[in-house]
């Protein structure tokens, strides 16, 4: 990506930043956003009550920070778009002194979000195949298309840990695990920057701990659990992935909008942990210190505030940046040694994208969904789907004669879709008209599960029967679903989600949930197929997991699918018809009832099942399982390292895995730290490690972890990272629930970490194991 040295890049940036106007500097720190249908809907929250403030064509004389969204805003036809991009670059070089170009940003989280682009599967899909090295490839090959068209920074990963799956944005996170979490989003924003586009983390921090999940509701974290568990995946991101790019969270916690903390956007990202990119502001949240949180009492109270607190860029037009932060530099409000260091930035970054150099001319051919993006969606769909129960129904190697298909998703291709893809992001459908969802054009070929079905069982008669739509459904509806089932040999049902916005969707931003019910009446459809007697595989596409009623007792077997993609159905299909198998692993429990309060697994024994209170939080199906269709057996686990390390020291284990059963498979191995005694309240276990072990029948394999002590640290009385002296017990499971073996360490001393140097990742080798 770097054409000048980052000291070079600063040094050059600096010097122009001498030779520029108060208006100059400003429209640096400015965007424009183009191309946005008017009758669209919100495609960012309260875009509609927005004044529109932009640093339009009147203003490019001073120059122009970002262009906002010029693939992701409107469908656009690529080869044109990436022309108009490289037109609009050159009437912004020629028209201002300096010959900047802007940085042209986009959404990338499920792909590059443009019409015709590869939709891959979710970011809680990729927490579902465990494999860093999966993600960092996804996340390489969106980057090199965004780069061909002329992209120069994604908006993603999401690094938000789920407290509460009711979120509406639960199928954007990676999981309810922070150091899943932060392993994955790094190797994505790896992938990314290795592509040549600036990765931005996001959103900074907690935001998903919403007071009932609601999306902007306030958040109420205290520093320990905000630290350990909200920060650490960003840290990571930061430190180990190098990510250029940071975006504030909407939300403010404990009363302080993250816009406006100056503590934790200059104090814990720039000079704890040495961040040296930009930080971007979510759309329009310089303006909501002002609207929403009632901290500014107008635009230019709200860009100092911003600007003061740390925030370089105002996306996604110039609201406050504008106007208004050139007059609160003019009363002293900004003082400019302030808004020349966020403009040396900026200009920092451009020079290092080639920004201030000649630019290469539009391709005059596009593929945004090439055949390697396909082959790379498909893997990432397949690797992303758990087999949650199973009674030996599947693999179904024998065709049943008779199939009864059921469920609204079985036959609608949105609906393997998230809502950071172009066409569930640009959906209509408006729920007050009663109305099913419309057709979607999704730009790519997309089947449906009732498609691949139809072809990969080609000796079945498939009879489908939708038995209503994802939001309602009629008696007669559900009733005959029931029967259809009632007269096959195998009954399919597919239940969950149709993704989009702001109540547009059942799942996605600002589609949260008043429980962990299905969406509409998909669980009596599901009671009611169950109640038919045929045996029944029930496949869940969705966005967030949700309660399944009787189904893991009754069914034949259950899949679940995090909205997997435009390859997922042919996946579901595969995994269906043991044409593939099942590896992937929960990323986040699924509730056991409708009224599950919000739990996840990393809660301290108090927040567990116990006599004190008459409400169980216990998951149905726990963090981290995942069934195979094949059978793994472990040897006794090895402490390499000995049973005694220091503070600063590395534990070191191994375990070895062997495939017992008659097919291939993957094991996944994950590693949790149980600290049973600590001076602050520790959670009963925690991921500090996983490995990935894929196995030929009669194959075996050693994983070998290698553990910095530094990851049983946490923060202590004082404040402080701090290892403490004692017992500590490393467990190898299959899952949150399930732990196959415990080794016992002791620790011999006491070790306070300096902020920044806290080691952050567990070393893990998988090799093969002969005889």
């Amino acid at each position: 990506m770097d054409t000048d040295t980052p000291v070079e890049a600063a040094e050059r940036a600096a010097g122009l930043v001498k030779r520029m106007t108060l208006e100059e500097k400003c429209a640096q720190l400015s965007s424009l956003w183009r191309g946005v249908e008017a009758d669209a809907g919100d495609m960012a929250p309260h875009q509609s009550e927005q004044t529109g403030g932009t640093a339009g064509d009147d203003a490019l004389a001073h120059g122009l920070g970002q262009l906002t969204r010029p693939f992701g805003s409107a469908r656009v036809d690529p080869a044109a778009g990436a022309a108009r991009l490289a037109a609009l670059q050159d009437q912004i070089r020629s028209s201002s002194r300096f010959g900047i170009a802007a940085v042209a940003h986009d959404e990338c989280l499920a792909g590059f979000m443009a019409y015709g682009a590869t939709v891959f599967p979710t970011a809680l899909a990729w927490g579902a195949t465990f494999d860093p090295d999966l993600v960092a490839a996804i996340a390489g090959q969106i980057g090199a298309t965004m780069r061909s068209v002329g992209i120069h920074q994604g908006l993603a990963p999401v690094l938000d840990v789920v407290a509460d799956s009711r979120w509406g944005r639960t199928e954007e996170t990676i999981g309810e695990d922070p150091y899943l979490t932060g392993v994955l989003g790094t190797a994505y924003v790896t992938g990314l920057q290795d592509a040549g586009v600036v990765a931005t983390v996001k959103h900074f921090a907690g935001y998903s701990a919403s007071h009932a999940a609601r999306n902007f509701g306030p958040v109420y974290l205290g520093p320990r659990q905000f630290g350990e568990t909200y920060l650490t995946p960003f840290e990571m991101a930061v430190r180990l992935g190098r990510a250029k790019s940071v975006m504030p969270s909407y939300a403010a916690n404990d009363g302080v909008p993250s816009h406006a903390n100056l503590r934790l956007v200059t104090g814990t990202l720039r000079e704890e942990w040495g961040f040296e990119g930009t930080v971007v502001a979510d759309y329009f949240a310089v303006n909501f210190l002002n609207s929403l949180h009632g901290v500014a009492a107008d635009r230019s109270a709200a860009a100092a505030l911003a600007l003061n607190a740390g925030v370089d860029v105002e996306l996604p037009g110039a609201d406050c940046f504008g106007e208004p932060l050139r007059a609160a530099v003019a009363d002293g409000a900004v003082e400019e040694k302030v808004l020349d260091r966020a403009v040396e930035r900026v200009l920092a970054q451009k020079i290092e994208l080639g920004l201030l150099d000649e630019l290469p001319p539009a391709p005059e051919t596009v593929d945004l969904d090439p055949p390697a993006a396909r082959a790379l969606a498909a893997e990432a769909a397949r690797k992303s789907i758990v087999l949650l129960s199973n009674d030996g129904t599947l693999p179904l190697t024998e065709a049943p004669a008779r199939v009864a298909l059921l469920g609204p998703v079985a036959d609608d291709r949105a609906a393997m879709l998230g809502c950071y893809s172009f066409p569930n992001h640009h959906m209509r459908y408006d729920p007050a008209s009663g109305e099913p969802y419309p057709e979607v054009d999704t730009g790519v070929a997309i089947a449906t599960l009732a498609d691949r079905l139809a072809a990969d069982l080609p000796g079945a008669r498939i009879e489908h029967v939708a038995g209503g739509w994802v939001l309602d459904a009629t008696d007669a509806e559900i009733a005959a679903a029931a029967n259809a089932a009632a007269a096959a040999d195998l009954a399919v049902v597919a239940v969950g989600d149709r993704s989009s916005l702001f109540g547009r969707g059942t799942s996605g931003e600002g589609c949260d949930a008043p429980d962990h019910a299905l969406p509409g009446r998909q669980g009596e459809l599901l009671e009611a197929v169950l109640d038919s007697g045929t045996p029944t595989v029930v496949v869940v596409i969705s966005g967030r997991p949700y309660a399944l009623g009787t189904a893991p007792e009754r069914a034949a077997a259950v899949l679940q699918a995090f909205l997997p993609g435009e390859e997922g159905a042919g996946a579901i299909s595969a995994i269906l018809t043991g044409a593939a198998a099942p590896e992937g692993r929960l990323p986040v429990g699924v509730p056991a009832r409708r009224d599950s309060p919000p739990a996840t697994y990393l809660g301290p024994q108090l927040a567990r099942r116990s006599e004190v209170s008459s409400v169980d939080p216990t998951a149905r199906y726990p963090f981290g399982h995942g069934l195979t269709y094949t059978e793994f057996t472990w040897g006794e686990p090895e402490l390499l390292s000995g049973p005694e390390v220091g503070p600063e020291g590395t534990i070191e284990l191994a375990v070895d895995v062997r495939n017992t059963g008659e097919r291939e498979g993957t094991e996944v191995v994950q590693l949790y730290l149980h600290d049973p005694v600590a001076s602050t309240v520790r959670p009963v276990q925690r991921l500090i490690g996983f490995a990935r072990v894929p196995l030929a029948p009669g194959a075996a394999a050693r994983a070998r972890f290698a553990v910095p002590v530094d990851l049983a640290a946490f923060i202590g009385l004082d404040g402080q990272w701090t290892v403490e002296a004692g017992a500590l017990e490393l467990r190898l499971g299959r899952s949150a629930a399930d732990t196959a073996a415990a080794l016992a360490v002791e620790v011999t001393g006491e070790r306070r970490i300096e902020p920044g140097t806290r080691a952050l990742a567990t070393q893990v080798t998988v090799k093969g194991v002969v005889g």
